[in-house]
């Protein structure tokens, strides 16, 4: 593959899981136990390590239900004001 050349990248999804009612858990987890959501979030994203994530309310085993880069997508979409 040449290096002018777009490589494709499709997120297959799973309609069973619920990415934004996971993801605002999660976040109201982090806050209770006085993190900074966003950057524990944003820590567990790019690195994949769930340790960013607080096990409180069960919010670890929530997160890693939903893959990253489903995760991804939708906050670009929202970014962007495509969410469906």
């Amino acid at each position: 593959m040449g290096m002018d050349e777009t490589v494709s990248f499709k997120v297959e999804r799973d309609k069973s899981i619920k990415a934004r009612e996971i993801l605002r858990e999660v976040y109201k987890a982090l806050e209770e136990k006085g993190y900074n959501p966003i950057n524990q979030i944003v820590g567990y994203i790019l690195s994949g390590d769930p340790t960013y994530i607080t096990s409180h309310n069960n919010a670890r085993n929530l997160i890693r239900q939903v893959e990253r880069d489903e995760l991804l997508e939708k906050m670009v979409k929202n970014y962007i004001g495509i969410d469906d």
